[in-house]
């Protein structure tokens, strides 16, 4: 026997958590969804039937004694959840479903050995994937009825505070590279790193962009090495991280990382902005503070001599893609919005009975209060027609940021706009072969 096969042998005996390794190294589950006539379709019509298909691909054949293991979930009633598993082979597994309201089905399909056990230690080999129906009709709960009014004494709080900015240039390999400490009315200041390339002069003003960051501490947060081409950038850590270059140290951030974590055994040890009941008042929400470092972020970057005056950009995915939505809804200047996978979109959601995943800021009772204010949904009916917002990547197997909120969030905003659903995309991972892709577009093209 080769060595290859020897060892998939070997890991199938063990029962580990890889059975398919040496020859079976590249394998992986692929889905698309079809309709009654074998058309490939993502999107359908209430009650119309909704066909998986998921092959095993990748190798010459299965591991002996495998099985494809489904689950079918849905933003339906739990009673329509269903579960199954065929032996895996080189035929397709065909599975029928429907949905009888606007949302979205869900499957997830993965290989597992004779006693159940997963067969590829890289998840992102199974299928995770789903299908809309009619999302075009989604909406999210209604939101607070003083929700400008909120925004208002927000901006307010900014105006009243002097915007007073301490920078330090840094070693750079082109272009400028400083960080920066702007004031703020929040817990901490906006912290980040501004780079500005040498092309960019009050005589030659370029655009300015800002990026925000995903969920996480993100420290220490690093410095670039060079300015970036396209144009001036600030790049802020969600959560007005002192930088190593205005004296933060180990102490610090062991500090910090304590006083930022969720109390009350809400979420994880590490997780933030979870509470409910410091999400039970939008001004002691966690996102708060994260909101009015972005529009602080913004307000500094209109204040450039190298802007053109003109082009003001905002990039962020997930949660960055969060603070990239409060951005183009409540600055009024932005011109343009990059947020793939926005997360925390149509938070109550839930109360409509849409599917989430296992980690998501939980909408109750006490946390509603606070939480409308900062869904995304509600803050893109602000964005002015002027901006365009480009939500890259929408996976209908990301349930972090599930689909049926970024289909509230792109029926919400009422100026150009995009959307790119992908099939078998989860939060962090494209599939590299090919794969089911449709764009949404609306006055796109003529901007």
């Amino acid at each position: 026997m080769g060595k290859e096969l020897l060892s998939a042998a070997i890991a199938m005996l063990l029962g580990g958590a890889s059975a398919v390794a040496g020859a079976q190294n590249k394998a992986y589950l692929q889905g698309r969804t079809l309709d009654a006539n074998g058309k490939e379709r993502l999107f359908f019509k209430a009650g119309e039937p909704i066909i998986f298909e998921i092959r095993f691909q990748g190798a010459a054949e299965a591991p002996d004694g495998a099985f494809i293991k489904w689950t079918r979930t849905g933003d339906d009633d739990d009673s329509n959840d269903r579960h199954g598993q065929v032996a895996a082979s080189q035929n397709p597994v065909r599975i029928e479903t429907a949905l009888d309201r606007p949302g979205f089905v869900r499957l997830q399909a993965r290989l597992v050995n004779k006693d159940g056990k997963p067969c590829f230690q890289n998840p992102d080999r199974n299928f995770d994937g789903g299908a809309g129906v009619e999302p075009e009709k989604l909406r999210g709960v209604d939101e607070p009825t003083d929700f400008d009014s909120f925004w208002a004494r927000q901006k307010k709080r900014l105006a009243d505070m002097p915007l007073e900015v301490r920078r330090k240039e840094l070693p750079s390999e082109w272009g400028k590279v400083y960080a920066v400490e702007i004031d703020c009315p929040s817990v901490r200041p906006v912290t980040g790193y501004l780079t500005i390339p040498p092309n960019a002069s009050r005589e030659h003003p370029v655009l300015c962009s800002l990026n925000t960051h995903g969920y996480g501490f993100n420290v220490p947060h690093k410095p670039p090495l060079k300015a970036d081409r396209s144009g001036v950038n600030l790049t802020i850590n969600a959560h007005g991280v002192r930088l190593p270059a205005f004296g933060a140290d180990d102490d610090y951030y062991k500090a910090l990382r304590w006083e930022i974590r969720n109390k009350n055994g809400y979420g994880g040890y590490y997780d933030y902005a979870c509470d409910p009941d410091q999400n039970a008042d939008p001004v002691t929400a966690y996102f708060n503070g994260m909101a009015l470092r972005v529009l602080r972020a913004l307000q500094y970057l209109r204040t450039l001599p190298e802007w053109n005056g003109k082009d003001l950009w905002v990039c962020g995915g997930s949660q960055g893609g969060l603070q990239a939505i409060w951005a183009a809804g409540l600055d009024g200047y932005v011109t343009y919005a990059i947020a793939p996978v926005v997360w925390s979109c149509d938070m109550g959601g839930t109360t409509f009975g849409r599917n989430r995943g296992d980690w998501y800021v939980k909408w109750t009772e006490r946390s509603k209060n606070g939480l409308g204010y900062y869904d995304p949904v509600n803050v893109a009916k602000r964005i002015p027609k002027t901006c365009r917002v480009n939500i890259e990547r929408a996976g209908l197997g990301d349930y972090v940021s599930p689909p049926s909120g970024l289909a509230v969030l792109y029926n919400n905003i009422p100026g150009p706009k995009k959307i790119v659903w992908v099939q078998g995309s989860t939060h962090g991972f494209v599939p590299a072969y090919g794969c089911q892709k449709e764009t949404w577009s609306k006055d796109w093209s003529s901007q």
